[in-house]
């Protein structure tokens, strides 16, 4: 991150309880210079003392140790872990970056050593080997060329004196490593870079960056009309990148994604300067944006690990609408917890509180998480998922052993079980506090015994209690914009490839109140979600009853209906049907409707009709308004018969009237 000037206004940090609060900060709208310190040399000319020194306690530390009988180059006690200390983070990154080359070509370089007779050397203690190793590499990285001495540079004794004994034999050495590249007929030296990190290698260099937009300080608008103002052309997906084009990530509306070639491009450009537009692994954002979807208006959020500042950014600013807070467990020292305020405040976050405490030394029941009702989990895992594992690593600070892993692309059995115990223990300590009701589980693994094992494990221990409710696994916010493949078991994956970094997520939540829901409706939503695998709901006896009382009223109603609208016509069997529809009408004064429960009087017996059973009495209402039309119309047709024959008999009286004489 480019530094800032000193124009930076904050109130003092108040610390009550051991929480730091970030609540009134405040930053100047003057446009920030971006600076650039003399470490970011790249010209091959070396760097300052302070750089070797670091790398080579971070080497020593990190080294491949060989078996007993293979050691022919000496590295001194390794049993401490030496204390080392970074002018400012870009010296840290550094320092890191060397000491990993360093590792990559150990094997090449103790060759180097050892074939042009430059190690062993009495002058050279054991302990400063390491040194030795990281200073020839880059040596050989400069083309055997003098190492530039920068002004106002702290010089240290050891690295001049190893320098200047480097630089001496520097034609020995030259002629060492061609001899090693002719006996492995290598074209380059990145023929001992071991195959797996090669392959990661070449996937990092070839994957797209993500940047996330802070609303903080531009909107997302104008980030498009400054894109288009700079010749860059929107897309669909990634699969349409051609150069200067970009896309909006799939999953989280606030991500724009590039073309890996124009990283170095895009990173000078004024677009994102100012932390306006900030560059970091997809999966924290799909961390955040699954974290966010879970608040309830006025909740708090626990991030249970410091991570990287630009994480609890990004929460920050998801968050910015409403009224929560966002708590981040494990800032112990003061020096931390000020470059922390310096950067969240750049960035704008203002709802932020600092806990010096770990997670898992919070107590359930604290009175400043009162509100908490979401804790965001991202805990140290292996890392070999992530698309550039070494920034990984190094912008959450991350175990330098790790890179040791990355080295050799997998985790050993010892250090992955050591990993997975403590990612379990913190998410059984998340699942006791009984006010959160969502828990973000988040790693960049590809290891099961880090990813969904640690989750079913953590569900199956039972620690919350039966007081509460239990938390139950929920589809990601993510699962309906993605393929099949992505959500398995309700946990989304992303395995890693060439336009993807790898990232594991499940999202837990408490189930849902259903106590105030009657059994009945319970097992009606049951099975209308089709979960209760044909088992069929056993009615009450009341219900059976009702029913048989029901059944044999249709049976009344249906032997009443039919001889009435069969025989309506024939007089002699009216008659007979009176003392039926008698009986009918007893039968329904001395019923009781057995829904509603009431009882008809007797002018509206005929009119009571049950509210269950008006929709199943209409179809038979229906067939006997058809036949009653139908008797109807007969009746039409005897009636003008009749009159038909009533004016006949009058015509034939009035012609025997004419013919009297």
């Amino acid at each position: 991150m480019p530094d800032s000037e000193s124009n930076l206004a904050s109130s003092p940090v108040d610390v009550i309880n051991g929480t730091s609060v970030l609540s009134e900060m405040k930053i100047s709208d003057e446009k920030r210079s971006v600076e650039k310190t003399p470490v970011t040399q790249i010209g091959k000319n070396g760097y300052p003392d302070s750089i070797y020194i670091n790398a080579a306690k971070i080497f020593q530390g990190i080294r491949t140790e060989k078996s007993t009988g293979r050691i022919l180059v000496h590295y001194g006690n390794n049993s401490e872990s030496p204390m080392v200390a970074f002018k400012d983070e870009h010296s840290r990154r550094v320092s890191y970056k060397l000491a990993f080359n360093a590792l990559k070509y150990q094997s090449l370089l103790e060759e180097i050593l050892l074939d042009s007779k430059v190690y062993p050397c009495n002058s050279i203690p054991d302990e400063l080997t390491s040194l030795l190793v990281v200073m020839l590499y880059d040596l050989q990285d400069r083309k055997f060329q003098k190492r530039k001495i920068f002004d106002e540079e702290e010089l240290v004794a050891e690295v001049q004196e190893i320098g200047h004994y480097l630089y001496r034999y520097k034609t020995k050495l030259a002629a060492a490593l061609a001899r090693c590249r002719i006996k492995y007929d290598a074209l380059s030296i990145e023929y001992f870079v071991p195959e797996t990190l090669l392959k990661q290698e070449q996937r990092t260099s070839a994957l797209p960056v993500c940047f996330w937009i802070n609303t903080f300080k531009i909107s997302l608008e104008d980030v498009i009309r400054d894109l288009e103002m700079k010749g860059f052309t929107k897309v669909e997906s990634v699969s349409d990148f051609d150069h200067y084009t970009y896309a909006v990530d799939q999953h989280c509306h606030d991500v724009l994604v590039f073309p890996s070639s124009l990283r170095e491009e895009l990173l000078n450009l004024d677009l994102f300067a100012d932390c306006r537009l900030l560059l970091q692994d997809k999966s924290r954002s799909l961390a955040v944006h699954s974290a966010q979807a879970l608040l309830s208006e006025g909740g708090d959020i626990i991030m249970a690990h410091i991570g990287s500042h630009l994480t609890i950014a990004h929460m920050s600013v998801l968050t910015n609408d409403s009224s929560s807070r966002i708590f981040v467990c494990g800032v112990k020292s003061s020096a931390k917890e000020e470059e922390l305020r310096n950067s969240l405040s750049h960035m704008g976050c203002k709802n932020i509180w600092l806990l010096h405490e770990d997670f898992t030394e919070l107590q359930s029941t604290d009175s400043r998480l009162e509100k908490a009702k979401v804790i965001l989990l991202l805990p140290e895992c292996s890392e070999l998922g992530a698309g550039n594992p070494m920034e990984l690593i190094l912008s959450e600070h991350r175990d330098a052993g790790l890179l040791q892993d990355l080295l050799q692309g997998f985790v050993s059995e010892d250090k992955l079980s050591i990993l997975a115990e403590r990612q379990l223990n913190e998410l059984i300590h998340a699942l006791k506090f009984k006010k959160v009701q969502g828990i973000v589980y988040c790693t960049c693994s590809v290891y099961p015994e880090e990813n969904e094992l640690v989750v079913k494990k953590a569900l199956e221990s039972g620690v919350e209690g039966d007081k509460v409710r239990p938390y139950r696994l929920i589809p990601s916010v993510f699962s309906t914009c993605s393929d099949s493949e992505s959500s398995t078991e309700m946990f989304f994956k992303m395995e890693p490839s060439e336009i993807s970094s790898g990232c594991f997520l499940a999202v837990l939540e408490r189930e849902k109140d259903t106590k105030k829901a009657s059994a009945k409706d319970i097992l009606a939503s049951a099975a209308a979600q089709a979960l209760l695998d044909g088992i069929v709901e056993e009615k009450p006896k009341e219900e059976m009853k009702k029913q048989k009382v029901k059944q044999r009223k249709r049976k009344v109603t249906a032997s009443d209906s039919k001889p009435k609208a069969a025989k309506l016509h024939t007089g002699a069997n009216v008659k007979a049907e009176v003392p039926v529809s008698k009986a009918a009408s007893k039968i329904q004064e001395k019923h009781v409707c057995p829904v509603c429960s009431k009882k008809p009087t007797r002018k509206i017996q005929e009119k009571h009709v049950c509210p269950t059973k008006a929709a199943s009495d209409t179809p038979q209402k229906t067939v006997h308004r058809k036949k009653a039309a139908s008797n109807i119309q007969q009746k039409k047709v005897h009636q003008a018969k009749a009159a038909s024959n009533t004016s006949t008999s009058k015509a034939v009286r009035n012609t025997q009237q004419k013919n009297v004489p």
